[in-house]
């Protein structure tokens, strides 16, 4: 028998058709502005930033790492703000160390800017209401965007994430939800690491990831993953990095997302799902996405059982299409 919290997923799932953020902070006007145009300025506004604040950064380079520390919350009535164009540019110097800007706190929204030189590039712990919107990350050492440390409710939108993985291609995801089983006692105190219920919608993914476009890591429940942009050039297969999107939560929602792979043999599945522990890797959707594979595998995989466990419960919609998978659209019946 299901859980009430299971139900309530899965009314969730079945209510998210509509073609707009579920989960996008409001809209606030700001109480105080703060205009920066060097990197002190910067770090000192981000530091100081108060509830309903907007920060905008004029055009040009902030070299250095930033930091958005815990405890400098905004509300949901008055999220603060920071913004600027794409040619305000985050650079951190090197892609072998450090994370070029790292959240830590609720109701911010990130708006326009871009990332860049950076072993991580936006790190998001414990984080949650914040809206990532319209950002540019490139040239990072391992993953582009990670949302970490019980990082829920947020959502990322019109990102443009190319060129990670850089130092290592086994870390290089673009967006990466959740950790991993072995990471569960460095950042959870060993329980399962709950980045529950965010949006990923309308990013463009690729080219020169590493690693998956987005990975959906164990411990992660009710995400929706909506009208991406994928392109597979670049992505190498260290460490089974082989595919558009790799889920192994649950009830996550992966719909109305457009893949591409120009060609390659290193890329495999469109999708796949896998169980790493347990009790994951289930009841995941997959409706109506377009897929160019070309390439040996299917579709979708799903992965039935493993040495970790078997999955249950996750559905291939008919109303996807699939090109070029020389293994099929999916390896199990389609849903209607």
């Amino acid at each position: 028998m299901k859980s009430l919290f299971h139900i309530c997923i899965i009314a969730l799932l079945a209510c998210s058709k509509k073609s707009v953020p579920v989960d996008v902070a409001p809209a606030t006007s700001s109480t105080r502005l703060v205009n920066v145009k060097t990197s002190t300025e910067l770090k000192t506004a981000l530091a100081n930033a108060q509830a309903g604040d907007e920060i905008v950064m004029a055009d040009g380079t902030y070299s250095g790492k930033f930091v958005i520390a815990p405890g400098v919350h905004g509300t949901a009535a008055k999220s603060i703000i920071l913004r600027g164009s794409r040619n305000a540019i985050l650079d951190a110097g090197d892609i072998n160390t450090g994370y070029v800007l790292y959240l830590q706190s609720d109701f911010w929204n990130l708006k326009g800017f871009t990332i860049t030189n950076g072993l991580k590039g936006l790190m998001i712990d414990g984080a949650h209401h914040c809206v990532i919107d319209g950002i540019k990350v490139f040239n990072i050492g391992e993953e582009g965007i990670h949302l970490r440390k019980y990082s829920s409710h947020n959502t990322i939108q019109n990102a443009d994430i190319s060129n990670t993985g850089l130092k290592t291609p086994d870390y290089g995801e673009g967006i990466y939800i959740g950790s991993a089983k072995n990471n569960w006692a460095t950042y959870t105190n060993g329980n399962p690491d709950l980045c529950d219920s965010n949006l990923i919608y309308k990013n463009t993914i690729g080219p020169n990831v590493a690693a998956e476009c987005i990975d959906v890591k164990e411990g992660t429940t009710g995400g929706i993953i909506r009208e991406n942009s994928f392109n597979a050039t670049g992505i190498t297969g260290a460490n089974s990095g082989d595919s558009w999107i790799d889920v192994k939560g649950n009830y996550t929602l992966i719909e109305s997302n457009h893949g591409t792979n120009p060609g390659g043999s290193i890329f495999k599945d469109g999708y796949q799902v896998h169980c790493a522990v347990s009790g994951w890797g289930n009841y995941n959707e997959f409706k109506n996405n377009n897929c160019v594979v070309n390439a040996t595998g299917y579709g979708f995989n799903v992965q039935l059982s493993g040495s970790n466990g078997t999955t249950t419960g996750n559905k291939v919609y008919s109303n996807n299409t699939v090109t070029g998978a020389a293994a099929g659209v999916a390896n199990i019946p389609l849903s209607n």
